[in-house]
């Protein structure tokens, strides 16, 4: 299966930095844009594929979300 994803990079020195909005803790960086999209893609791969493999542990059974609120 194949999916899209919206990626944000931004150029900073020498070295280009991006992001995944959609995908908390996907951030990667490279010497080109093509380096840093590659990168990108894999630890969009590793995170979901994470996550697939704890849901099927039985862990998300033991989990509970709750809304917090956070003075800023």
């Amino acid at each position: 299966m194949e999916q899209t994803f919206e990626a944000t990079i931004e150029k900073r020195d020498k070295w280009y930095i991006g992001w995944v909005d959609a995908v908390p803790g996907a951030f990667s960086q490279g010497r080109t844009i093509n380096e840093v999209q590659e990168n990108l893609k894999e630890a969009v791969q590793l995170i979901l594929e994470t996550q697939r493999e704890l849901r099927g542990s039985g862990v998300a059974g033991k989990i509970l979300k709750r809304k917090i609120q956070v003075q800023l």
